[in-house]
């Protein structure tokens, strides 16, 4: 990480308001449970402590979240939102009830309201219902599928939205989404500043597919990689039931693979995995098809797993469009491996039995797993914590084990991406035996 990163979190105005969250604990815990401005925690990757002990201090440091002893919004006062926004994700309807619960049981905040359909709810021309949110109406969502709320993908007028959270008296917008939405909160806090209002705009990162910058990973990709490692076991089984047999799985990963990765270590009878960070050559001696043909004449069978962002540079046309949200409209790279599969194996000869699965909208669906069930409730937690305080542009995650706050600016200046000479490559290298590359 560059020095010259500023970690520094913005904050509404100077706090003064007695803190409610004493009342819910013992009197000898008080004083342990509240956290400084000052609690800071390296950025640096380096585990030796001697190493942390050099460099801590040369380094930027991430602000540690938690309750503050003392608040910006008070409790009886504030109105509250909260938007998800963006594709589906595992642990959405998780975040969702933990706000609600923290605002309302721990912090005594009565006046709590949901967004339908993403930042269309924020527009007056969709004309979306707003959703009054308290314990009762929160109560089962709890490893729910989905989001209650609705979503949806692109970004509205920021001049609008925050007319809306004028309207509404809302003083602290909770934003559940990935980089292009926490770009969309950027935009409405920026448009804030210029009205001098004060309103707290808060993120929690939704990204299955893991690809948020400084986080050690983002709720719902531990259900994901699970939920895959099951379709990659199906699909071993496809494989070998018939002659020559190749499962073929897609799986999400726009630019980065990591739920393949992870997918592919712990499933441990995956062939052949590939990701968009690592651009691969189908035909040749070095190859991808050539590979694979050396793996079933040894073994008669093989699973593949290949992100969907994968091998885009071998489609024709791959780039050209891109969705609402400003994503690039990626060519379907499943479809297209099957078939040239089928076409090089038909070609030379050699029976071949492609069982391909495109499970990408079962995965980001389901229900969280308890791991990630408490990783969302911790955050939640966390964001209600900081937005109480009066931090704004920012969002929360876990660096190293700790909750920290980071600038939504710094999370959206690039993409977290699998290094391809770094461990987890390493890692799946040794886990399938492939090729480190296919040139």
């Amino acid at each position: 990480m560059s020095k010259k990163i500023e970690l520094k979190i913005k904050r509404l105005g100077k706090c003064s308001i007695p803190s409610p969250i004493p009342n819910h604990l013992p009197p000898e815990t008080k004083e342990e449970m509240f956290v400084d401005d000052e609690d800071l925690i390296c950025t640096c990757h380096f585990s030796r402590i001697d190493q942390q002990e050099k460099l801590c201090g040369s380094v930027p440091e991430f602000e540690v979240a938690g309750p503050r002893e003392l608040l910006y919004f008070d409790p009886s006062k504030t109105r509250c939102g909260i938007v998800t926004c963006g594709g589906l994700c595992p642990g959405i309807n998780d975040v969702i009830r933990a706000l609600v619960h923290e605002l309302w049981l721990v912090y005594g905040v009565r006046r709590i309201h949901g967004f339908r359909y993403g930042f269309q709810g924020l527009a007056a021309k969709y004309g979306h219902d707003v959703v009054d949110l308290d314990p009762d109406a929160v109560d089962g969502l709890e490893g729910r599928g989905g989001t209650v709320l609705g979503s949806s993908r692109g970004n509205q007028d920021p001049i609008d939205m925050v007319d809306c959270l004028e309207r509404m008296a809302i003083n602290i917008l909770f934003v559940i989404g990935g980089d292009g939405t926490m770009r969309g909160a950027q935009a409405m806090a920026a448009e804030i500043d210029k009205r001098d209002l004060k309103i707290s705009v808060v993120g929690i990162p939704k990204t299955i597919d893991n690809d948020i910058m400084y986080l050690d990973e983002s709720f719902g990709f531990p259900t994901a990689y699970s939920i895959a490692v099951g379709i990659l076991n199906a699909a071993h089984a496809e494989s070998k039931g018939a002659p020559n047999g190749v499962g073929l799985v897609k799986l999400m990963g726009r630019e980065s693979g990591f739920i393949a990765c992870h997918a592919a270590i712990a499933m441990s009878d995956v062939n052949f995995v590939l990701i968009p960070e690592l651009p691969f050559k189908l035909d040749g001696p070095e190859g991808f098809l050539e590979a694979l043909k050396v793996r079933l004449q040894k073994r008669h069978h093989a699973v593949i797993a290949v992100a969907e962002g994968a091998g885009q540079e071998l489609l024709d046309g791959s780039g050209k469009d891109r969705d609402p949200s400003g994503n690039i409209v990626l060519k379907d790279i499943g479809t297209f491996l099957r078939d040239r599969i089928k076409e090089y194996f038909k070609k030379i000869n050699m029976e071949v039995n492609v069982r391909y699965i495109d499970p990408s909208y079962t995965i980001r669906s389901v229900p969280s797993s308890p791991q990630d069930r408490v990783y969302c409730i911790r955050l939640a937690q966390s964001a209600v914590h900081a937005a109480m305080a009066g931090k704004t542009e920012m969002l929360v995650g876990r660096w190293h084990g700790q909750m920290v706050h980071v600038p939504m600016s710094v999370a959206t200046s690039q993409r977290k991406k699998v290094e391809i000479h770094g461990e987890l490559w390493r890692t799946v290298l040794e886990s399938t035996g492939q090729p480190p590359v296919f040139k």
